[in-house]
């Protein structure tokens, strides 16, 4: 089965994405950041092992934009809370192992999500952590149906957002891969 990327994307629109750092270095500097920090990124992890898959917002805007290379698929990540669009996009994806990452990690390589997949290969589940309690990355082997309850109760952009979605994920074995640092504050780009 066909391995799946998904990466979260908003739209870089001043005052739409990375707020935080946009309160550090100006609102349209960090749109500047992450459009370049998402080019690159999107070059870094195409790879034939895997399909990337954009999962973009607004879910209309998203969709036409043209700031995305046209060539990868992209889907609308929906309404609700980040589990409740992680989940969709975990559920969505074409059969198979799934991860999903989000695009202001500049760390992420191919050699990253490879990990990732492998670890999908004898765990139902991988995090790759951040320092902040957050994380990077989780993926499903699907091999089994997704809990209902996955992401609630999880308490985002805190320190028990791993440990919460870890344990949205009951009598599932679970693997780390390399802890990997986000970019929300001026900070995090040294």
């Amino acid at each position: 089965m066909k391995r799946t990327l998904v990466v979260m994307l908003k739209e870089p629109r001043a005052g739409r994405v990375k707020t935080r750092l946009g309160r550090d270095i100006g609102m349209v500097a960090a749109a500047w950041w992450f459009r370049h920090q998402v080019r690159g990124l999107l070059r870094r992890i195409e790879d034939p092992r895997w399909d990337v898959v954009l999962a973009v917002a607004p879910d209309r805007g998203g969709l036409l934009s043209r700031v995305w290379p046209g060539h990868l698929v992209r889907v609308p990540q929906g309404s609700g809370d980040l589990g409740d669009r992680m989940g969709r996009a975990l559920r969505g994806a074409p059969r198979g192992p799934v991860c999903v990452i989000g695009g202001d990690i500049p760390g992420i390589t191919r050699a990253r999500v490879a990990e990732a997949f492998a670890a999908l290969g004898s765990h139902d589940a991988v995090f790759g952590p951040a320092p902040d309690g957050g994380y990077w990355l989780v993926g499903l082997r699907r091999t089994r149906a997704i809990p209902p309850c996955l992401f609630a109760g999880v308490r985002w952009s805190s320190y028990h957002a791993l440990a919460d979605s870890k344990a949205s994920l009951p009598d599932h074995s679970i693997a780390h891969v390399a802890t990997l640092r986000d970019v929300d504050t001026v900070a995090d780009l040294k």
